[in-house]
């Protein structure tokens, strides 16, 4: 999600709906959502990552003593499958299939959450495949969910770029063998875990760097 969106653009209607308080509710319910993921996937008790964003969304304001409205929760959640875009992101895309290159998505997500988010930005027609966790009942960083990259596009994972804007994310994309860039566009510090990305970069036209223009061919 965070790399291709924008998942605390929900911050404005948060604010819409508990005046003051969209930045701290945004970041309590992407940091719980996450947890939870860990949560399911390391005890082998998966729950679909559309339950899992609307608990953390209740979490949140319980967490911050707000009532959560079924009408406010239902906007919250459909705010979910509009996610603002990154504004560079569709001009690379296009910039990569003029350069040959296939581009996909590898995502916590269930379908029907991504097939919404990826229509209304405008992307459906520029990323294939769409690959979810919900396929194998786990969540990243398992390597049952990095291991669809490689099964579905039939390539070794050292020659498959996995992006992500999270550091946790394409550290265990490292360690499961892809070749990875990660996003910093917060400028936070790398984890301390001893294995670093392919490289960092600050926004998705650094992917650009892995891929240079075709040499034109000259006239006949």
């Amino acid at each position: 999600y965070g790399t291709l969106f924008d998942v605390y653009s929900v911050s404005r209607l948060l604010d819409e709906l508990f005046a003051g308080q969209g930045a701290r509710l945004a970041a309590l319910w992407r940091d719980k959502q996450i947890e939870d993921t860990r949560l399911c996937s390391m005890s082998r008790r998966y729950r679909p990552f559309s339950e899992l964003t609307r608990n953390a969304l209740r979490h949140a304001c319980q967490r911050c003593g707000l009532v959560l409205t079924a009408a406010a929760e239902r906007r919250l959640l459909d705010e979910y499958l509009q996610l603002a875009p990154f504004e560079e992101n569709l001009g690379v895309l296009r910039e990569l299939k003029a350069r040959g290159v296939r581009t996909g998505v590898l995502s916590n997500g269930d379908p029907p959450m991504l097939e919404a988010v990826i229509a209304h930005a405008g992307f459906d027609g520029w990323l294939d495949p769409v690959l979810s966790a919900h396929s194998v009942q786990r969540f990243k960083t398992d390597e049952a969910v990095y291991a669809l990259g490689p099964q579905v596009l039939d390539l070794p994972a050292r020659d498959i770029l996995f992006v992500s804007s999270n550091c946790w994310d394409a550290i265990g994309a490292t360690w499961y063998g892809y070749t990875t860039l990660w996003i910093n566009r917060s400028q936070l510090p790398l984890e301390t875990l001893d294995t670093e990305p392919t490289r960092t970069g600050s926004s998705l036209r650094d992917v650009l760097g892995f891929f240079p223009p075709a040499t034109p061919r000259p006239p006949s």
